[in-house]
């Protein structure tokens, strides 16, 4: 059983699991040798969606990506 006091770094820092994820993946995709950095990079796009709930409802859903464009 977790402490009610107890908050993940990644929440502390005012970021989502999402966000904290992606940094984490692409740290370890900048660390790959070639051919699998460039074969890791070409996969790093990710898009998800999110929906807010209310009433035991989901909301309109909005599509994002933490992903930054380049």
């Amino acid at each position: 059983m977790a402490s009610s006091g107890a908050v993940p770094f990644w929440r502390a820092a005012g970021m989502t699991y999402i966000t904290y994820s992606n940094i984490c993946a692409n740290l370890v995709r900048n660390c790959l040798k070639e051919p699998h950095k460039t074969e890791a990079l070409s996969r790093e796009k990710v898009h998800f969606a999110l929906a807010k709930w209310s009433d035991g409802k989901p909301e309109k859903a909005t599509i994002r990506s933490d992903t930054p464009d380049i």
